[in-house]
Protein backbone atom coordinates (compact mmCIF):
# COMPACT_ATOMS: atom_id res chain seq x y z
CA UNK A 1 0.00 0.00 0.00
CA UNK A 2 1.12 3.51 -0.73
CA UNK A 3 3.12 5.12 2.08
CA UNK A 4 1.39 8.48 2.47
CA UNK A 5 2.72 10.99 5.01
CA UNK A 6 0.09 13.71 4.88
CA UNK A 7 0.68 17.03 6.56
CA UNK A 8 -2.95 16.94 7.56
CA UNK A 9 -2.45 13.88 9.79
CA UNK A 10 -4.99 13.91 12.59
CA UNK A 11 -4.22 12.58 16.06
CA UNK A 12 -7.22 12.27 18.31
CA UNK A 13 -7.38 11.62 22.04
CA UNK A 14 -9.02 8.24 22.27
CA UNK A 15 -12.36 7.35 23.78
CA UNK A 16 -14.51 4.40 22.58
CA UNK A 17 -14.62 4.42 18.79
CA UNK A 18 -18.34 4.31 18.25
CA UNK A 19 -20.10 6.28 15.55
CA UNK A 20 -22.50 7.64 18.16
CA UNK A 21 -19.53 9.23 19.98
CA UNK A 22 -18.55 12.00 17.65
CA UNK A 23 -14.86 12.32 16.77
CA UNK A 24 -13.59 15.87 16.85
CA UNK A 25 -10.22 16.97 15.50
CA UNK A 26 -7.99 18.19 18.28
CA UNK A 27 -10.57 17.29 20.95
CA UNK A 28 -11.53 14.31 23.05
CA UNK A 29 -14.52 12.30 21.96
CA UNK A 30 -17.53 12.30 24.18
CA UNK A 31 -18.63 9.19 26.06
CA UNK A 32 -20.59 8.16 29.10
CA UNK A 33 -18.82 7.39 32.42
CA UNK A 34 -20.06 3.83 32.15
CA UNK A 35 -18.50 3.45 28.71
CA UNK A 36 -15.24 4.92 29.97
CA UNK A 37 -15.17 2.47 32.88
CA UNK A 38 -15.87 -0.41 30.50
CA UNK A 39 -12.94 0.62 28.30
CA UNK A 40 -10.67 1.05 31.32
CA UNK A 41 -11.52 -2.47 32.44
CA UNK A 42 -10.92 -3.81 28.94
CA UNK A 43 -7.58 -2.01 28.73
CA UNK A 44 -6.50 -3.57 32.02
CA UNK A 45 -7.50 -6.99 30.74
CA UNK A 46 -5.54 -6.49 27.51
CA UNK A 47 -2.49 -5.42 29.50
CA UNK A 48 -2.69 -8.47 31.78
CA UNK A 49 -3.12 -10.85 28.87
CA UNK A 50 -0.35 -9.41 26.75
CA UNK A 51 2.14 -8.51 29.48
CA UNK A 52 2.50 -5.15 27.79
CA UNK A 53 2.23 -1.63 29.13
CA UNK A 54 0.32 -0.44 26.07
CA UNK A 55 0.34 -0.53 22.31
CA UNK A 56 2.95 1.50 20.52
CA UNK A 57 6.10 0.19 22.18
CA UNK A 58 8.62 -1.59 19.97
CA UNK A 59 11.85 -3.48 20.52
CA UNK A 60 10.54 -5.84 23.19
CA UNK A 61 11.11 -9.59 22.95
CA UNK A 62 8.49 -12.17 22.11
CA UNK A 63 8.36 -13.45 25.72
CA UNK A 64 5.65 -15.97 26.64
CA UNK A 65 4.01 -15.81 23.21
CA UNK A 66 6.69 -18.20 21.91
CA UNK A 67 5.37 -21.66 22.74
CA UNK A 68 7.27 -24.90 22.18
CA UNK A 69 4.06 -26.87 21.56
CA UNK A 70 2.47 -24.34 19.22
CA UNK A 71 0.51 -26.04 16.45
CA UNK A 72 1.18 -24.02 13.34
CA UNK A 73 -0.72 -24.86 10.16
CA UNK A 74 0.38 -24.07 6.62
CA UNK A 75 -2.11 -22.09 4.54
CA UNK A 76 -0.07 -22.87 1.41
CA UNK A 77 0.40 -26.50 0.36
CA UNK A 78 3.56 -25.80 -1.67
CA UNK A 79 1.98 -27.18 -4.83
CA UNK A 80 -1.11 -25.15 -5.78
CA UNK A 81 -3.36 -22.22 -4.93
CA UNK A 82 -5.89 -24.55 -3.31
CA UNK A 83 -7.83 -22.60 -0.70
CA UNK A 84 -6.92 -19.24 -2.23
CA UNK A 85 -9.01 -16.95 -4.47
CA UNK A 86 -7.71 -13.94 -6.44
CA UNK A 87 -9.45 -10.58 -6.68
CA UNK A 88 -7.71 -8.27 -9.15
CA UNK A 89 -8.92 -4.76 -9.92
CA UNK A 90 -11.01 -4.74 -13.09
CA UNK A 91 -11.66 -8.49 -12.92
CA UNK A 92 -14.34 -10.54 -11.23
CA UNK A 93 -13.63 -12.47 -8.04
CA UNK A 94 -11.86 -15.70 -8.91
CA UNK A 95 -10.44 -14.48 -12.24
CA UNK A 96 -6.65 -14.74 -12.07
CA UNK A 97 -5.90 -12.08 -14.69
CA UNK A 98 -2.90 -13.04 -16.86
CA UNK A 99 -1.91 -15.69 -14.31
CA UNK A 100 -0.79 -12.99 -11.87
CA UNK A 101 -0.71 -15.44 -8.95
CA UNK A 102 0.94 -18.77 -9.66
CA UNK A 103 2.83 -21.58 -7.96
CA UNK A 104 6.24 -22.52 -9.31
CA UNK A 105 9.20 -24.19 -7.63
CA UNK A 106 7.22 -24.63 -4.42
CA UNK A 107 6.48 -20.91 -3.90
CA UNK A 108 3.62 -18.51 -4.58
CA UNK A 109 4.85 -16.13 -7.27
CA UNK A 110 3.35 -12.77 -8.20
CA UNK A 111 4.22 -12.03 -11.83
CA UNK A 112 3.26 -9.66 -14.64
CA UNK A 113 5.02 -11.17 -17.68
CA UNK A 114 1.71 -12.08 -19.36
CA UNK A 115 0.12 -8.62 -18.96
CA UNK A 116 -0.79 -6.64 -22.13
CA UNK A 117 2.26 -4.88 -23.53
CA UNK A 118 3.12 -1.42 -24.74
CA UNK A 119 6.38 -0.83 -26.61
CA UNK A 120 7.22 -4.45 -25.88
CA UNK A 121 6.83 -4.15 -22.09
CA UNK A 122 4.00 -5.58 -19.93
CA UNK A 123 1.93 -2.77 -18.41
CA UNK A 124 0.53 -2.84 -14.87
CA UNK A 125 -2.33 -0.43 -15.64
CA UNK A 126 -3.57 -0.15 -12.04
CA UNK A 127 -4.43 -3.82 -11.69
CA UNK A 128 -3.86 -4.08 -7.94
CA UNK A 129 -4.50 -7.63 -6.84
CA UNK A 130 -5.14 -9.64 -3.68
CA UNK A 131 -5.06 -13.38 -3.11
CA UNK A 132 -7.58 -14.29 -0.39
CA UNK A 133 -7.39 -17.32 1.88
CA UNK A 134 -10.70 -19.16 2.25
CA UNK A 135 -11.07 -18.99 6.04
CA UNK A 136 -11.61 -15.86 8.16
CA UNK A 137 -9.78 -15.64 11.49
CA UNK A 138 -9.92 -13.37 14.53
CA UNK A 139 -7.08 -14.20 16.96
CA UNK A 140 -3.90 -15.68 15.47
CA UNK A 141 -0.23 -15.40 14.68
CA UNK A 142 0.77 -15.27 11.00
CA UNK A 143 4.24 -16.18 9.77
CA UNK A 144 5.39 -15.16 6.28
CA UNK A 145 8.57 -15.90 4.37
CA UNK A 146 8.91 -13.65 1.34
CA UNK A 147 11.36 -12.03 -1.06
CA UNK A 148 11.34 -9.47 -3.86
CA UNK A 149 12.88 -10.32 -7.23
CA UNK A 150 13.42 -8.71 -10.61
CA UNK A 151 12.17 -5.34 -11.78
CA UNK A 152 8.90 -3.53 -11.27
CA UNK A 153 6.27 -3.92 -13.98
CA UNK A 154 6.11 -0.90 -16.29
CA UNK A 155 3.35 1.52 -15.36
CA UNK A 156 3.42 0.64 -11.68
CA UNK A 157 3.41 3.62 -9.28
CA UNK A 158 6.76 4.81 -7.96
CA UNK A 159 5.85 4.04 -4.34
CA UNK A 160 5.18 0.38 -5.25
CA UNK A 161 8.80 -0.54 -6.06
CA UNK A 162 9.71 -3.56 -3.90
CA UNK A 163 6.40 -3.12 -2.09
CA UNK A 164 3.77 -5.72 -1.19
CA UNK A 165 1.82 -6.73 1.88
CA UNK A 166 -0.35 -9.10 3.85
CA UNK A 167 -3.83 -7.73 4.43
CA UNK A 168 -5.36 -8.83 7.75
CA UNK A 169 -8.94 -8.58 9.03
CA UNK A 170 -9.98 -8.06 5.39
CA UNK A 171 -13.52 -7.52 4.29
CA UNK A 172 -14.99 -10.60 2.56
CA UNK A 173 -13.65 -10.71 -1.02
CA UNK A 174 -17.15 -10.97 -2.49
CA UNK A 175 -17.98 -7.56 -0.99
CA UNK A 176 -15.24 -5.78 -2.95
CA UNK A 177 -16.21 -3.62 -5.90
CA UNK A 178 -14.87 -4.72 -9.27
CA UNK A 179 -12.69 -1.58 -9.51
CA UNK A 180 -11.79 -1.36 -5.82
CA UNK A 181 -8.01 -1.03 -5.41
CA UNK A 182 -7.58 -2.51 -1.92
CA UNK A 183 -9.77 -4.40 0.54
CA UNK A 184 -10.75 -2.60 3.73
CA UNK A 185 -8.20 -4.15 6.10
CA UNK A 186 -5.18 -3.80 8.34
CA UNK A 187 -2.15 -4.04 6.05
CA UNK A 188 1.18 -5.42 7.15
CA UNK A 189 3.25 -3.63 4.54
CA UNK A 190 6.40 -5.47 3.43
CA UNK A 191 9.15 -3.51 1.71
CA UNK A 192 12.52 -4.37 0.22
CA UNK A 193 15.57 -2.13 0.40
CA UNK A 194 17.00 -0.37 -2.66
CA UNK A 195 20.58 -1.36 -1.83
CA UNK A 196 21.46 2.04 -0.37
CA UNK A 197 18.82 3.64 1.83
CA UNK A 198 17.12 2.57 5.04
CA UNK A 199 13.67 1.14 4.35
CA UNK A 200 11.74 -0.60 7.11
CA UNK A 201 9.49 -3.61 6.56
CA UNK A 202 6.37 -4.98 8.32
CA UNK A 203 5.02 -1.44 8.53
CA UNK A 204 1.36 -0.60 9.04
CA UNK A 205 -1.00 0.78 6.40
CA UNK A 206 -4.71 1.26 6.91
CA UNK A 207 -6.97 1.13 3.83
CA UNK A 208 -10.38 2.13 5.19
CA UNK A 209 -9.31 1.64 8.80
CA UNK A 210 -7.74 3.34 11.83
CA UNK A 211 -5.89 2.03 14.88
CA UNK A 212 -4.95 3.25 18.34
CA UNK A 213 -1.29 3.72 19.24
CA UNK A 214 -0.06 5.01 22.60
CA UNK A 215 -3.62 5.96 23.50
CA UNK A 216 -4.22 8.05 20.36
CA UNK A 217 -6.40 7.33 17.36
CA UNK A 218 -4.06 7.23 14.35
CA UNK A 219 -5.66 8.29 11.09
CA UNK A 220 -2.57 8.66 8.88
CA UNK A 221 -2.33 6.01 6.19
CA UNK A 222 1.03 4.40 7.01
CA UNK A 223 3.30 4.07 10.04
CA UNK A 224 6.86 2.74 9.86
CA UNK A 225 8.13 -0.08 12.06
CA UNK A 226 11.60 -0.11 13.63
CA UNK A 227 12.74 -3.15 11.62
CA UNK A 228 16.11 -3.46 9.90
CA UNK A 229 16.32 -3.00 6.12
CA UNK A 230 16.53 -6.08 3.89
CA UNK A 231 18.26 -5.45 0.57
CA UNK A 232 18.52 -7.75 -2.44
CA UNK A 233 16.55 -10.93 -3.08
CA UNK A 234 17.14 -12.60 0.30
CA UNK A 235 14.31 -14.49 1.98
CA UNK A 236 12.84 -12.63 4.95
CA UNK A 237 10.73 -14.17 7.73
CA UNK A 238 8.30 -12.00 9.70
CA UNK A 239 5.40 -12.62 12.07
CA UNK A 240 2.28 -10.76 13.15
CA UNK A 241 0.19 -11.48 16.23
CA UNK A 242 -3.34 -10.14 16.07
CA UNK A 243 -6.00 -10.62 18.73
CA UNK A 244 -9.38 -9.63 17.34
CA UNK A 245 -9.97 -5.92 17.93
CA UNK A 246 -7.27 -5.93 20.62
CA UNK A 247 -3.49 -5.86 20.56
CA UNK A 248 -1.47 -6.30 17.33
CA UNK A 249 2.29 -6.85 17.28
CA UNK A 250 4.68 -7.06 14.30
CA UNK A 251 7.83 -9.17 14.75
CA UNK A 252 11.16 -9.51 12.97
CA UNK A 253 13.03 -12.31 14.68
CA UNK A 254 12.33 -12.11 18.42
CA UNK A 255 11.78 -8.35 18.45
CA UNK A 256 8.54 -6.43 18.38
CA UNK A 257 9.05 -3.73 15.74
CA UNK A 258 5.55 -2.21 15.80
CA UNK A 259 2.58 -2.43 18.17
CA UNK A 260 -0.93 -0.99 18.19
CA UNK A 261 -4.50 -1.91 19.15
CA UNK A 262 -8.23 -1.34 18.63
CA UNK A 263 -8.39 -1.86 14.86
CA UNK A 264 -11.52 -0.14 13.58
CA UNK A 265 -13.30 0.99 10.45
CA UNK A 266 -12.75 4.56 9.29
CA UNK A 267 -16.23 6.12 8.96
CA UNK A 268 -14.85 8.68 6.50
CA UNK A 269 -13.96 5.96 3.96
CA UNK A 270 -16.56 5.10 1.33
CA UNK A 271 -15.73 1.38 1.22
CA UNK A 272 -15.56 1.08 5.01
CA UNK A 273 -18.94 2.77 5.44
CA UNK A 274 -20.59 -0.17 3.70
CA UNK A 275 -19.21 -2.55 6.33
CA UNK A 276 -20.12 -0.63 9.49
CA UNK A 277 -23.06 -2.03 11.43
CA UNK A 278 -24.80 0.38 13.73
CA UNK A 279 -22.45 2.35 15.97
CA UNK A 280 -19.77 -0.35 16.30
CA UNK A 281 -16.54 0.45 14.45
CA UNK A 282 -14.32 -2.32 15.87
CA UNK A 283 -12.98 -5.00 13.50
CA UNK A 284 -13.08 -8.36 15.28
CA UNK A 285 -11.81 -10.59 12.49
CA UNK A 286 -11.71 -11.13 8.77
CA UNK A 287 -9.85 -12.67 5.87
CA UNK A 288 -6.13 -12.80 5.05
CA UNK A 289 -4.87 -11.79 1.60
CA UNK A 290 -1.51 -11.41 -0.12
CA UNK A 291 -0.88 -8.40 -2.35
CA UNK A 292 0.06 -7.75 -5.94
CA UNK A 293 1.23 -4.14 -6.37
CA UNK A 294 3.37 -4.23 -9.56
CA UNK A 295 6.71 -5.57 -8.23
CA UNK A 296 7.41 -9.31 -8.52
CA UNK A 297 7.33 -10.94 -5.09
CA UNK A 298 7.41 -14.53 -3.83
CA UNK A 299 5.95 -16.18 -0.73
CA UNK A 300 7.60 -19.43 0.37
CA UNK A 301 5.76 -19.89 3.66
CA UNK A 302 2.35 -18.73 4.87
CA UNK A 303 1.74 -20.28 8.29
CA UNK A 304 -0.84 -19.62 10.98
CA UNK A 305 -1.23 -20.35 14.68
CA UNK A 306 -4.87 -20.09 15.76
CA UNK A 307 -4.96 -18.31 19.12
CA UNK A 308 -8.71 -18.72 19.53
CA UNK A 309 -8.18 -22.29 20.70
CA UNK A 310 -7.76 -22.87 24.48
CA UNK A 311 -4.31 -24.48 24.05
CA UNK A 312 -3.05 -21.30 22.38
Amino acid sequence: MRNVWAAATVRMSYEPAQRGLRMKKGAEMEGTPRTRMTLIGAACLFALMSGSGGAGAAGTSRGPAQESKAKWISLFDGKSLAGWTPKIRGSKLGENFANTFRVEDGVIKVRYDKYPTKDGKPQFDGRFGHLFYKTPYSRYRLRLEYRFVGEQCAGGPGWAVRNSGAMLHCQAPETMGIDQDFPVSIEVQILGGDGIHERHTVNLCTPGTNVVMNGELITRHCTDSTSPTFHGDQWVTVEVEIRGPGNVRHFVGDKVVLEYEKSQYDPRDADAKKLIKGDDLYIRGGYISLQSESHPVEFRKVELLDLSKPSS
